[in-house]
């Protein structure tokens, strides 16, 4: 049994989502661990990671879209310490979570055919985030 572990540092220019799969697959690839499981964890509170369809721009607009309407910016939040959307950004990160497992076979990730990893960035300025990559298997 193997194991193996990387930090992979995404820059971000605001409310967006980030795809990192490539990254996260040449990562793996460079292991050497041929079958195993993958755990993924972001290491923040207003911003989150998820697995989604990566191939029709639509589906991220509506994501984010759905996001706004369920912890909209304005709603009277008790905690506004970095401005209006620092509290409907953790609300966001609770929805979207911080960490995922994905099973690894003949080095690579078991992902559908359109799915891809996301970073969910919820604040509204430039963040440089960091989700830790932990792989272990044979």
């Amino acid at each position: 049994m193997q194991q193996a572990q990387t930090r992979i540092a995404i820059s971000t220019r605001g409310q967006a989502l980030y795809e990192f799969t490539d990254e996260a697959a040449r990562w793996i690839a460079g292991t050497g661990i041929a079958t195993g499981l993958l755990t993924l964890f972001c290491r923040h509170t207003s911003c989150g990671i998820f697995i989604n369809e990566n191939a029709a721009p639509a589906v991220q607009r509506d994501i984010l879209a759905w996001l706004a309407r369920v912890a909209p910016e304005g709603a009277g939040y008790a905690h506004d310490d970095e401005g209006p959307d620092d509290m409907p950004a953790h609300i966001r990160s609770l929805l979207t979570g911080v960490t995922l497992s994905v099973p690894v076979a003949d080095g690579r990730m078991v992902l559908g055919t359109w799915q891809g990893l996301f970073l969910a960035e919820h604040r509204r300025v430039p963040h440089t985030r960091e989700v830790v990559l932990h792989l272990i298997g044979e």
